[in-house]
This record gives C-alpha cells, structure tokens and sequence, in this order.
C-alpha cells in the first residue's frame, strides 16, 4: 500500500502524539519498575529488620546467659561455702559430745553414812527393823549410774550383831541389785559387834 501522503502540520502533530504515547509509556514502565523495586525493597527490609531482631535477641541471650552462668556460680558458691560451714558445726557437736562430764560416783562411805540415818530415824520412831534393797538404794541416792559394787559394799559394811540377808546373792561378793538387809534398829550401841565378825 502506498503510504498516504501528510502535510507538515499532521506529521509535526503525529511526532508529538508518539513522543506522547512514548513518554506515556516510559512513565508506566518507570512506575512499574518503581513498583517492582519498592516490592522488592519493602521484603527486603523486612528481612533486615527480622535479622537485626534475630541479632538483638540473640545477643540478649548471649547477655543473660553468662548472668544465669554467673548466678549460677554464685549458688555454687554460696553452696560450697555453707557445706564447710556444716562440716564445721558437726566437728564442734563431735568436740561437745566427747567433753562429758564423767559420772560422779557416791563412795563406800557415802552408802553407810545414808544407811546409818536411816536406822537412827526408825530407831527414832520406835520401828524394830528396816529392810534395804540394795537397787532401792542406789536408785535412791543416784538413779541413773552404775555404781552398784559400791552400795552392796556399804550395806554390808552397815551390818551388826543380829542383822541378817533377806535376799542374799549367789555371788561370792554379793553385788547384785536383789541383796536386801534386814537392820534391826531397837539396839543401835556402839557396842554391838559387826556382823561379819561375829561369823
């Protein structure tokens, strides 16, 4: 086809509209491209942001952690202090448990100065005879303490002229919490023999 043929005015108006319709397009094109970028630019930021967040708690933690670390060190610590301190208080219960008093043991003579009141008061009191129990007695004069040889020995040592055993043990030196003694209290004379040696 031939082409038509234009004057000046209508090629001049035909340049301008395709200068038009290319900075029409040119301008789309920028827009789009604008567009596309800002897409891109905003996700992208989102991820800087996501990994400055990420950074943050991470160094967060990386904080706390060696504060929980040094917490807990410090129980440690602490816990390891207060062990010796327990070794220390039990080394001084052991110390105290090993300071006891010693028992005190009453003597011979103790025993026979008791038995020899006993036998002025029911003398006193018109009684003709008191019994004695040798476990009676030593419950009496120190409960708790095993001093049993040395309560039998002061009964038997108290004994006169015309006392005698109401329980009298098997063994060769008598000791034993069942010797029982009857004292006979109506003639307490200084001039009464002894009972062992009178046998």
């Amino acid at each position: 086809m031939p082409r038509k043929k234009t004057t000046p005015v209508e090629e001049a108006v035909a340049t301008t509209e395709t200068k038009e319709t290319v900075k029409a397009v040119k301008k789309t094109a920028a827009k789009k491209t604008a567009a596309k970028a800002d897409a891109e630019k905003k996700p992208a930021v989102k991820k800087t942001t996501a990994k400055k967040e990420a950074a943050d708690t991470k160094e967060t933690a990386a904080k706390k952690a060696p504060a929980k670390k040094a917490a807990a060190k410090k129980t440690t610590a602490e816990k390891a202090e207060k062990k010796p301190a327990a070794k220390k208080t039990a080394a001084k219960k052991a110390v105290v448990k090993e300071e006891k008093p010693e028992v005190f043991k009453q003597t011979v003579k103790h025993y026979e100065d008791v038995i020899n009141w006993k036998k002025g008061e029911a003398h006193a009191m018109d009684y003709l005879y008191i019994e004695i129990n040798a476990g009676d007695l030593l419950t009496e004069v120190e409960a708790g303490v095993d001093n049993m040889e040395n309560c039998c020995q002061g009964i038997l040592n108290c004994m006169l002229e015309g006392d005698r055993f109401i329980v009298e043990p098997a063994e060769a030196n008598k000791v034993s919490n069942t010797l029982t003694v009857r004292y006979y209290c109506d003639n307490l004379s200084p001039e009464r023999r002894k009972y062992f040696d009178v046998q």
